[in-house]
C-alpha cells in the first residue's frame, strides 16, 4: 500500500474540483486512511459517492465524522466479516443473534445510502405499522440488559456480588425543602422540555479543538485579566478609589489588589501564604502574615483585596480582606413568569458516573436507574460522565473485545431506548474520565454521529462546564471535582463552618466553575479556552457539583447546591438525586425566591 500523505491527497481532490483551505480536513482523512487501510484514490471515490447522494456536501471536520461512521466503518466491518468463514449449525446466544441482526440492518442501511430517493423510500416503508420488524428484532434491540450485557463486550462476565447484594435500596439519605407528601414523579407533559444553553451562540463549545499548545506567557495573561475584572467588581462593589503598590515600605495602610499563591514548592498553608499583586503585571508574589486576621478562607488562585502594612517592604499582614462578589439571577420578565405559575413543578434527576462497580464491566447500576427513571418518568435527567470510566481496572488494562466508543454507544443507546416514549429530556454531561473523549478542561460535548433525528429531539449534548436554562430555571454543570481539588487546597481559620459551603461560596464569588490555581494534576487546562468557557455566566439557580466527598444538598447565597454522589463508590452502590423545581414569583418585600421547592438523595 502506497504511502498516504496530505499533500497527496490535496492533489487527488484537487482533480475532482474539490478545494480543501483547512489543514486540519486533510489531517482527518490521512487519519481515516491508515484506520481503515484506504488508498487515496479509494477515499476520494467513497467521498464522492457518498456526497454526491446527499447533495452536494461540503468536506468539513463534522461531516468527516458523520462519513466515517455511515460508511468506513461499515465498510471495514464488511470487509472483516468476509475474511471469517464462519461455521454452520452452531448454537448462538442472544448477544449473537442481536450482532446477526444488527450487521443485516446495517448493510441493507449502507444499499440505502447509495439507492435512488424512490426505491430508498420504498425501503422505508417496509418497517411501517403494515409491515413491523419481528418481535424478536424488536425486543433485542430495546433491551437495555441486552446492550449492556458483559458477554457482549468483555471475556469477564461475572457480576459484581457487593452490588447486588447492597442493602437500603431507595433510601433517602439527604433533603432539602418541604419534601412531606411530595410525589416524585414528573408532569407527563404532551412535549419534552426546551433546554437551552445560556451562555450565547458566540460562547458555546460545541466542537473539539487542538490543546497541548498553550505557554507560560499566555497562561499569565489569562490570570492576570481574571485579577483585573475581578478586581474592577470588587473597587465598584466596596467604595474602594485606588489600589496601592506594595513596592515601597510605609507605615501607611496599604488597600491591595491579588491572586494568593502557594509558595515554592507548591504549598499552602497559614505560614506560607503570598500575594501576587493584581496591579503590577510581572511583579514577584509576597509573603503574607495571616496572625493580625481572626478568620480567613483562601485558597490558591484566589482574586481578592486587602488592606495591609507592608512596614519592612517584604512581608504584608493583612488587617481585612475584601472578598469576591456573586453575579445577579436569571432574571424572567412578567409574561414568561405569569405562564411559568401555572405550571406543576417539573421534576428533575440528577446521576453521575461511574455506572459499573469497580469489580466487574456490568452496568447493572445503569439499567437500575434506567428502570427508577421509566418508573417516576421524570421531565429532565441530567447525566454526568464517567459512562466509560479510564479509571476501571478492567479498562486500564484493555480488557475489552470491542472500542471504547462503541462501549458508549451502547450506554447512549441503552439509555434512549430505555426510556422510549417517556417526555423526558436527557442532557449528558462528558467528564475528563471518560476514556473514549478528549482529556481537556473545558471539554467539548459528546458527538451525536450515533444519534437518529427523533433522539435528537430529546437529548442535549453540552460541555463541561455548562450552564442550561430550562422554564426560566437556569442550572450550572460541571463534572470535574472542584470540590475535592479545593478542598485539598483550602485553609481556614474559621471554626465551627462547613467546608463544602465555602468552597461553593467561593465558585461562586469567584465567577469560575474552576477557580484553583494551579490546576489539580489530574485536570488538564486550556487557559485560553477556560477564559471564554470555564467563567459562571450569572449565579445560578441550581448547581449541580457532583464529587467523590459525602452527597449533599446546600442552599448557598441563595444557590441550591447538590452533591447527588457518584452512581457507584468503588463495589457497591452509591446515589443518585431528584428536585422539584417550579420558578416563584419574588416575595412582596421584592425578595427572590428560590425555584428549587424540594430536594433529595437517594441511594441507587
Amino acid at each position: 500500500m502506497e504511502a498516504v500523505n496530505v499533500e497527496s491527497l490535496k492533489e487527488e481532490l484537487d482533480l475532482f474540483g474539490i478545494a480543501i483551505s483547512d489543514e486540519a480536513v486533510l489531517e482527518r482523512m490521512q487519519e481515516q486512511c491508515l484506520c481503515h487501510g484506504l488508498q487515496i484514490s479509494e477515499i476520494t471515490a467513497e467521498w464522492i459517492a457518498y456526497s454526491t447522494t446527499r447533495g452536494k456536501v461540503n468536506l468539513n471536520l463534522d461531516a468527516l465524522e458523520q462519513f466515517e461512521h455511515e460508511v468506513l466503518r461499515k465498510r471495514t466491518k464488511k470487509q472483516n466479516t468476509s475474511k471469517k468463514a464462519e461455521p454452520k449449525n452452531i448454537i448462538r446466544d442472544v448477544n449473537s443473534l442481536q450482532d446477526l441482526i444488527e450487521a443485516e440492518e446495517e448493510d441493507e442501511n449502507l444499499l440505502d445510502s447509495y439507492s435512488t430517493p424512490a426505491k430508498g423510500s420504498q425501503k422505508r416503508a417496509l418497517t411501517t405499522p403494515e409491515h413491523p420488524r419481528s418481535k424478536r428484532s424488536a425486543a433485542l434491540m430495546t433491551s437495555p440488559r441486552t446492550l449492556l450485557s458483559p458477554a457482549s463486550f468483555s471475556p469477564s462476565v461475572t457480576p459484581s456480588q457487593k452490588y447486588s447484594s447492597r442493602a437500603a435500596r431507595g433510601e433517602v439519605v439527604s433533603t432539602f425543602g418541604v419534601v412531606q407528601g411530595t410525589r416524585w414523579t414528573g408532569q407527563k407533559r404532551k412535549e419534552p422540555l426546551r433546554v437551552e444553553l445560556l451562555e450565547g451562540q458566540e460562547n458555546l463549545l460545541r466542537n473539539s479543538y487542538k490543546f497541548m499548545f498553550q505557554n507560560l506567557r499566555d497562561i499569565r495573561t489569562v490570570l492576570s485579566d481574571k485579577v483585573e475584572e475581578l478586581g474592577e467588581e470588587l473597587k465598584s462593589h466596596f467604595s474602594i478609589e485606588e489600589f496601592s503598590s506594595v513596592s515601597v515600605p510605609t507605615q501607611d495602610t496599604l488597600t491591595i489588589l491579588g491572586r494568593v499563591c502557594c509558595d515554592s514548592n507548591g504549598k499552602l498553608n497559614a505560614q506560607s501564604v503570598q500575594l501576587e499583586p493584581g496591579q503590577e503585571r510581572g511583579g514577584r508574589p509576597v509573603p503574607v502574615d495571616l496572625s493580625e486576621l481572626k478568620e480567613y478562607s483562601l485558597f490558591p488562585g484566589q482574586v481578592l483585596i486587602m488592606d495591609a502594612m507592608n512596614t519592612a517592604g517584604n512581608r504584608l499582614v493583612p488587617t481585612k480582606l475584601y472578598e469576591g462578589v456573586p453575579l445577579p439571577f436569571y432574571s424572567v420578565d412578567e409574561e414568561k413568569q405569569d405562564m411559568s405559575e401555572e405550571c406543576d413543578p417539573m421534576m428533575v434527576m440528577v446521576a453521575c458516573g461511574p455506572y459499573t462497580p469497580s469489580d466487574s464491566l456490568s452496568y447493572d447500576p445503569l439499567i437500575d436507574l434506567i428502570s427508577i427513571i421509566v418508573r417516576d418518568q421524570p421531565d429532565m435527567c441530567i447525566l454526568f460522565g464517567p459512562f466509560v470510566d479510564s479509571k476501571h481496572e478492567q479498562i486500564e488494562k484493555f480488557q475489552l473485545t470491542e472500542t471504547f466508543e462503541n462501549l458508549f454507544s451502547r450506554c447512549m443507546k441503552s439509555i434512549l431506548e430505555g426510556t422510549r416514549g417517556l417526555r423526558c429530556h436527557f442532557v449528558f454531561v462528558p467528564s475528563q474520565r471518560d476514556v473514549h473523549h478528549l482529556f481537556v478542561y473545558p471539554q467539548p460535548p459528546f458527538t451525536s454521529s450515533n444519534l437518529s433525528k427523533e433522539d435528537m429531539e430529546r437529548v442535549s449534548l453540552v460541555s463541561d462546564p455548562c450552564t442550561v436554562l430550562v422554564e426560566g430555571v437556569t442550572f450550572s454543570l460541571t463534572s470535574t471535582d472542584i470540590l475535592f481539588h479545593m478542598g485539598a487546597e483550602e485553609i481556614s481559620s474559621v471554626s465551627g463552618s462547613d467546608r463544602f459551603t465555602r468552597i461553593l461560596k467561593h465558585m461562586l464569588t469567584q465567577r469560575s466553575y474552576y477557580p484553583l490555581y494551579p490546576p489539580a494534576e489530574e485536570v488538564n487546562l486550556d487557559y485560553e479556552k477556560f477564559q471564554y468557557y470555564g467563567q459562571l455566566p450569572l449565579t445560578p439557580d441550581v448547581l449541580v457539583v457532583p464529587s467523590e466527598l459525602r452527597y449533599f444538598v446546600k442552599d448557598v447565597i441563595g444557590c441550591v447546591c447538590i452533591n447527588p454522589g457518584r452512581l457507584t463508590k468503588g463495589q457497591v452502590g452509591g446515589t443518585y438525586g431528584r428536585l422539584l423545581i417550579k420558578r416563584c414569583p419574588p416575595l412582596a418585600d421584592g425578595k427572590r425566591q428560590s425555584p428549587c421547592l424540594a430536594c433529595q438523595v437517594v441511594k441507587i
